[in-house]
């Protein structure tokens, strides 16, 4: 029998109950045992409110303990959990909740005169709990005894997570994550990676999002290792305790890790006793691949996933890390390269469409059938609407989203590799190209650029680059310099609002 994820949180409290669990660098540390029975009492804290199975809770919360609890106690119920990123304006929440259907929102007690401004419009929602997130939420639920929950979830089916997508190209759908999901992904990327027992995680990541709370925290509570936790990244803070030798693990995005590349400067900064530092969430730019590896005596792990599958593919832990790749398959995920117009499987080195298949893939969407078809194959693989292609050794590498793919002329345009062109230049700081309408060609190429500091360059300059890298009709016909681009949460850019603003 599959052993849950959350069978092994009362696992490890049981074997080693003092062991750190999860601590905040300002806080007080928590252990398994404490967990496990803060995360009971909070269960029977929800069930007190009438939360019962398949009821969706919603959390709008910074990065702190009461989140976490409020995570593993709706699941523990059999409830399911909405993470909401803190930053969302109230029209966002009130879609969010309304979509969902939320019976339950906890929310930050400095966020509850405009909370209750939509409750109104919103009838499924029955109930609110306000929360400083900085207080004691153990002593709030001291009460409570946490022996008073329902048996653990047991069906692999059942759904424990909604997570939004990002919504890019129509309003977010709603993501039903399983157990069994949780189960198989997490399994997965301890064979791949080698999570162990001893180790510590720097965890530096938002927990609303797959990234921060699936792959790094139920990583490391899986293991039953020790997570620190920096309730927000800052650069300077980070680099010093990576410093400490008393970290392992170290888990970021691109952005992260371009600041804290900058912040050593040309110092070397030795962090080779790290065992294991991802980057996922968007692609990892070959210049800061390699700036790693001289700077850090480190080679980045990259590996690819996606709201909906959590981590589908990896670099290996032993084995060549390489550079514009992301890896291959985790134990248990199969991949394969498609047509995106006739789905047949194509050879190694052309360029189509990835599929995934695997017991990490999510059931469906929330309550959008038509969208679910529309993600799966009938043979059960999911579209995952990215471009790539496999080599002869497996090794797969990413050539963008299919919707971003640029056709100019007959002539298909991939993004990333005039981007990897682009970051050659010495001008130019960060990227990005996209295509715009042209009555000649259908589209053209237009790159918006972000200029180093101190640094200049004009059009015909960049262009004049470009074409001594590059195919004349893979050369931006229109270069935009700017400040910054509109980006997500995790700094990943938002290129369906990028092309809005460029293409007008």
């Amino acid at each position: 029998m599959t052993i849950m994820f959350l069978d092994t949180l009362s696992q490890h409290s049981r074997c080693q109950p003092d062991k750190v669990a999860i601590q905040f660098v300002d806080g007080s540390p928590v252990t398994y045992g404490a967990l496990e029975q803060t995360v009971n009492r909070t269960a029977a804290y929800l069930l007190s409110l009438g939360i019962a199975r398949g009821d969706r809770v919603a959390a709008q919360l910074p990065k702190c303990l009461p989140f976490i609890y409020f995570h593993l106690a709706a699941m523990r119920i059999g409830a399911i959990f909405l993470p909401l990123n803190p930053a969302y304006p109230t029209a966002e929440l009130r879609y969010f909740l309304a979509d969902s259907e939320a019976r339950l929102l906890i929310a930050d007690r400095r966020k509850q005169h405009q909370i209750r401004t939509i409750q109104a419009e919103l009838p499924s929602l029955e109930q609110l709990v306000f929360i400083s997130p900085s207080e004691s939420w153990e002593s709030n639920v001291s009460s409570f005894s946490p022996k008073a929950k329902s048996p653990l979830p047991t069906d692999p089916d059942q759904t424990a997570m909604m997570l939004y997508t990002s919504g890019t190209t129509s309003r977010p759908k709603g993501a039903l994550i399983t157990h069994g999901n949780l189960t198989a992904n997490i399994r997965a990327l301890h064979e791949a990676w080698g999570w162990r027992q001893d180790d510590v995680l720097l965890h530096v990541l938002p927990i609303f999002h797959v990234h921060g709370l699936v792959v790094a925290l139920h990583g490391a509570l899986r293991a039953g290792a020790s997570t620190i936790m920096l309730p927000s990244f800052d650069a300077a803070a980070a680099l010093k305790l990576l410093r400490s030798k008393r970290f392992s693990v170290f888990m970021g995005v691109p952005t992260m890790h371009r600041r804290l590349h900058q912040l050593a400067g040309n110092r070397r900064c030795d962090l080779s006793h790290l065992r294991l530092m991802t980057s996922g969430s968007d692609r990892l730019p070959d210049d800061l691949f390699l700036g790693y590896q001289k700077t850090f005596k480190v080679t980045l792990l990259e590996r690819y996933g996606m709201t909906e599958t959590g981590m589908n593919l990896s670099n290996p832990l032993h084995g060549e890390r390489r550079v514009g790749s992301v890896g291959m398959p985790l134990p248990g995920v199969s991949a394969r390269i498609v047509d995106p117009a006739t789905e047949t499987p194509l050879p190694d080195g052309e360029v189509g469409e990835v599929q995934i298949k695997g017991a990490h893939v999510f059931k469906g969407y929330w309550r959008q059938p038509q969208k679910t078809a529309e993600a799966f194959t009938e043979d059960g693989w999911l579209r995952t609407g990215d471009m790539g292609m496999r080599e002869r050794d497996g090794y797969y590498t990413l050539k963008g989203r299919a919707k971003d793919l640029i056709i100019t002329g007959g002539l298909n345009v991939y993004p990333p590799e005039v981007e990897l062109a682009l970051m050659e230049h010495p001008a130019v700081a960060a990227c990005a190209v996209v295509g715009c309408p042209d009555d000649e060609w259908g589209e053209q190429v237009v790159a918006a650029i972000i200029l180093r500091d101190g640094a200049a360059a004009d059009e015909a300059q960049i262009c004049a680059f470009c074409r001594d890298r590059l195919a004349a009709y893979k050369v931006p016909r229109r270069v935009v310099f700017v400040d910054e681009f509109p980006a997500n949460a995790l700094g990943k850019i938002q290129k369906a609002k990028l092309r809005e603003a460029l293409c007008d």
